[in-house]
C-alpha cells in the first residue's frame, strides 16, 4: 500500500502541476467568452427550460430521448452532488484551510460553460445503441468530431478507473466511515448494505435510474440548503468575517495553526480546484452521458442544465457547507471529511442533531451517487467493448461498493484527484478543438438530431 501512495503521490503532482490548473481555468474562461458568458446572459432562459418545465416534461411521451430532459438532468445533478459537497469540501478546508473554498468558486463559475459545452457537444455527437436507447459522452465527441478512437478509448478507460475509485470507493467509504464514527457499525456490514441498495436500482438501467433521482435528488438537496442556510441565517454578524477569511485565504499562505498543518498559496489553490472539480465535474466529461438520455427539442436546452448543475452543487451546497465550517471554527482541529463536518454543524445544533443530520445527508448523496456514476462506467464499457459489458460492470461496479468500505479516506480521495485529472485531460483537449462546431450549434439554435453545414469550422 505504501509504494501504491508513493506513485500515486508522484503521478497527482504531474496531473495537478500548473499545466493541469491553467488548462481547467483556460479552458472554461475560453468558452465563456466564446459564448459570451451563457452562465449570464442566458439566466432567464435557463430558468425557462429547466426548473420551470420539470411538470411538462414529467407528463410528455419520450421523442428524441430514452427519458424525460428533466429526469436526464436531475440524474445528472445526482451524480456530482455527492459526498464530495460534504466530505470533499471538508477535506479541502482542512487541508487547505478557508481559501480552498474561494478557488471551488472561481473554477465553478467558469465551469458552468464548461459543462454546457460538454452536455451540447454530447448531445450533438450521440447515438442509438442496439437496445434502442440514446447514449452518448465525451467519448462521442472526441470520436466522431476528432476522429481520434485512441483518444476516446483513453477517455473511457480513464472514466471506468475514476468512477470505479471516485464513485464506488470515495462514496461509499465517506458514508461508512460516517456510520462507524456515530453507531460504531463495521464498514464493512454497512457496505454489504449500500452495495444491495445500489443494486436494486442500477441493474435496472437509466429508466429506473431516472426515475429514482426525478424524486431523490430536489428532495436531499432541498432539506440540506434549508437547515445549511438558517445556520449561515442565524449568524449573519460573523459573514463578514469569515468571507474575509476565505478571500483573504486564498492568497496567503495559511500557517499552522491548532492542528491545522498549514499550506502554501500553490497548495490551497491546488486543493481547491481539484476538490471543486471533484464535486462539479466540469471538465471531467462525465454529465453528457446522462443527459445525452434526454428527450429534448433543442441542444442548447439540456446544456442549460449543466449549468443548472455546476450552480447548485458549487455555489449553493459547497458554500453551504464550507460557511459552516468556516464559521464554527472547527477547521483548525486537525479533523477532516465526514467527522469535520459533523463537528460543524454539531456546534450549530443541539445534543447529536448535528451529527445525525450530517450522516444521513452523506448517505443520501452518496447514495444518489452510487446509483449514477455506474451509468458513465456502463456507457464507457460498452463503447469500447459493446453491450456484452454492460452487465459485467453493473456487478463490477457493485462489488467495488464494498470494496469502498474497507479503504482508507486519506488515501482514495488522493486517488480520486489523480483519476479526475486524467480523465479531464483528453476531455478538455476536445472542448478545445471543437469549439468551433459548439459555437455553431449555439449560435444556430440547432434542433435535437439536426445537423450543421460545416463540421470541420473548429476555429
Amino acid at each position: 500500500m505504501e509504494i501504491i501512495n508513493e506513485v500515486n503521490s508522484f503521478v497527482n503532482d504531474i496531473v495537478w502541476g500548473p499545466i493541469m490548473i491553467a488548462l481547467l481555468l483556460g479552458t472554461g474562461i475560453f468558452l465563456s467568452v466564446r459564448l459570451k458568458f451563457p452562465q449570464l446572459s442566458r439566466i432567464k432562459d435557463i430558468r425557462k427550460v429547466t426548473l420551470g418545465r420539470m411538470k411538462e416534461d414529467h407528463r410528455r411521451q419520450t421523442e428524441h430521448g430514452t427519458i424525460a430532459s428533466a429526469k436526464a438532468g436531475l440524474a445528472s445533478i445526482a451524480c456530482v452532488v455527492g459526498t464530495g459537497n460534504i466530505t470533499g469540501v471538508a477535506t479541502a478546508v482542512a487541508t487547505g484551510g478557508p481559501g480552498a473554498l474561494f478557488w471551488m468558486w472561481l473554477s465553478a463559475f467558469f465551469g458552468m460553460a464548461t459543462k454546457f459545452a460538454e452536455i451540447v457537444l454530447g448531445l450533438y455527437y450521440r447515438e442509438k445503441n442496439e437496445r434502442g436507447e440514446y447514449i452518448g459522452g465525451a467519448m462521442f465527441y472526441i470520436y466522431k468530431g476528432l476522429k481520434s478512437k485512441w483518444m476516446a478509448y483513453f477517455f473511457c478507460i480513464m472514466a471506468i478507473f475514476s468512477y470505479m475509485v471516485c464513485g464506488a470507493i470515495v462514496d461509499t467509504n465517506s458514508i461508512v466511515l460516517g456510520i462507524q464514527a456515530q453507531w460504531h457499525v463495521p464498514p464493512l456490514a454497512s457496505g454489504i448494505i449500500m452495495a444491495f441498495l445500489t443494486a436494486i436500482v442500477i441493474l435496472g438501467g437509466i429508466t429506473r435510474i431516472g426515475d429514482v433521482c426525478e424524486w431523490l435528488t430536489p428532495l436531499m438537496s432541498l432539506i440540506y440548503i434549508f437547515v445549511g442556510g438558517i445556520i449561515v441565517i442565524l449568524h449573519l454578524p460573523q459573514l463578514p468575517h469569515a468571507f474575509a477569511t476565505i478571500f483573504t485565504g486564498a492568497f496567503t499562505p495559511q500557517g499552522a495553526a491548532g492542528g491545522f498543518a498549514g499550506a502554501t498559496v500553490m497548495q490551497i489553490m491546488t486543493v481547491g480546484l481539484a476538490r471543486g472539480l471533484n464535486s462539479n465535474e466540469a471538465g471531467m466529461g462525465s454529465s453528457p452521458t446522462l443527459n445525452c438520455s434526454a428527450d429534448v427539442d433543442y441542444i442548447e436546452n439540456q446544456g442549460f442544465w449543466g449549468i443548472v448543475e455546476v450552480f447548485l452543487d458549487t455555489m449553493i451546497i459547497n458554500t453551504v457547507t464550507g460557511l459552516v465550517i468556516v464559521l464554527s471554527g472547527k477547521w483548525v482541529t486537525g479533523i477532516s471529511g465526514t467527522e469535520l463536518a459533523m463537528h460543524a454543524f454539531s456546534t450549530f445544533m443541539p445534543g447529536h442533531i448535528g451529527n445525525y443530520f450530517i450522516l444521513i445527508s452523506t448517505f443520501l448523496f452518496g447514495y444518489s451517487c452510487l446509483i449514477t456514476s455506474s451509468f458513465l462506467c456502463e456507457v464507457s464499457g460498452e463503447f469500447i467493448w459493446g453491450k456484452k459489458a454492460v452487465l459485467p460492470v453493473r456487478w463490477i461496479w457493485i462489488a467495488f461498493i464494498v470494496v469502498g468500505s474497507i479503504g482508507g479516506l486519506e488515501f482514495v480521495w488522493d486517488l480520486a484527484d489523480t483519476a479526475n485529472g486524467l480523465m479531464a485531460i483528453p476531455n478538455l483537449i476536445a472542448l478545445l478543438l471543437l469549439s468551433g462546431t459548439l459555437v455553431r450549434i449555439y449560435k444556430e439554435k440547432i434542433p435535437t438530431g439536426g445537423k450543421i453545414k460545416d463540421e470541420d469550422a473548429n476555429l
